[in-house]
């Protein structure tokens, strides 16, 4: 049966999950996007439109970003984000994924390679967080005071959208009012505020060493030489942890690859997976 493209809702993992799907009758080839802190589907729509020409592909809103339900009683850790986006893959019947994980996403990415390595044949991580501990106690236990959240969206609004573009992009020329009012829309309503409070509690920290160390699965690590986020050194330890791993650099490049480079982007994905048949064969 063919399947058709889809974009909305599905009941996962005890949350309503946004996501967008685009089948593509030619390939057998999967992947599935997953985007960083703050952000949501909307920082893929470049590289998307260039993926769904000629591969299958699946982006996800991770709770409580973007399109995707805020519910109190959804545990915000990077293990539960995991198994959500694998439950989701699932109810696709998707099988042999290549992950692109941005930022945070990069994270969950490697978390589903160290639980469920056998559902991914190689991952692309697009300056990857990583080696980031957990919240400390005292902002933890602070996160319990009533109405806290308020003090989450106080810090939000005095930050802002434009100025974390600004941080996140090396090339300040491209932004405007599309891109800033798409990672502005979520924001918008109070509950993201609570469940953002509700992810303070629950995140753990990022996979150690001795973890990352235990990934097979091949990756490639693309980063930019601007990126203020997750600064380059962060990318070259990380090559070195994943035993099977390729480092490559973009120049005048800052955190925000989806939004700065989605052509190179694309075209260092597809040699990746030409290098990658090509030894396989």
């Amino acid at each position: 049966m063919e399947q058709t493209e889809s974009i909305g809702y599905l009941p996962i993992n005890n949350i309503n999950v946004y996501y967008e799907f685009y089948p593509n009758q030619t390939s057998d080839k999967t992947f599935v996007l997953l985007h960083g802190f703050l952000s949501s589907t909307f920082t893929f729509r470049h590289l998307i439109s260039l993926l769904k020409k000629e591969y299958q592909v699946l982006s996800v809103d991770l709770p409580p970003f973007g399109k995707s339900a805020k519910c109190n009683q959804y545990v915000y850790s990077y293990k539960n984000l995991a198994q959500t986006v694998i439950k989701l893959t699932e109810s696709f019947g998707l099988k042999k994924m290549t992950f692109i994980g941005h930022s945070m996403g990069g994270q969950i990415v490697l978390n589903i390679l160290h639980m469920m390595p056998e559902l991914a044949d190689k991952a692309i991580l697009l300056c990857s967080s990583a080696y980031l501990k957990r919240s400390k106690l005292p902002l933890i236990l602070t996160s319990y005071i009533p109405y806290f959240h308020l003090f989450v969206k106080y810090w939000f609004a005095r930050t802002g959208v434009k100025k974390n573009l600004q941080d996140a992009l090396y090339n300040h020329s491209i932004i405007n009012d599309e891109m800033i009012n798409g990672y502005l829309q979520p924001f918008l309503e109070d509950d993201i505020f609570v469940a953002l409070t509700r992810m303070i509690r629950h995140r753990e920290g990022d996979l150690p060493a001795e973890v990352l160390q235990q990934i097979k699965t091949p990756c490639l690590l693309l980063w930019g030489d601007h990126d203020n986020s997750m600064p380059l050194k962060v990318g070259e330890k990380l090559n070195k942890d994943l035993v099977n791993s390729e480092l490559i650099v973009l120049k005048e490049t800052g955190h925000a690859l989806p939004e700065e480079r989605p052509n190179e982007v694309y075209e260092y994905i597809k040699n990746f997976l030409g290098n990658f048949q090509m030894a396989a064969d």
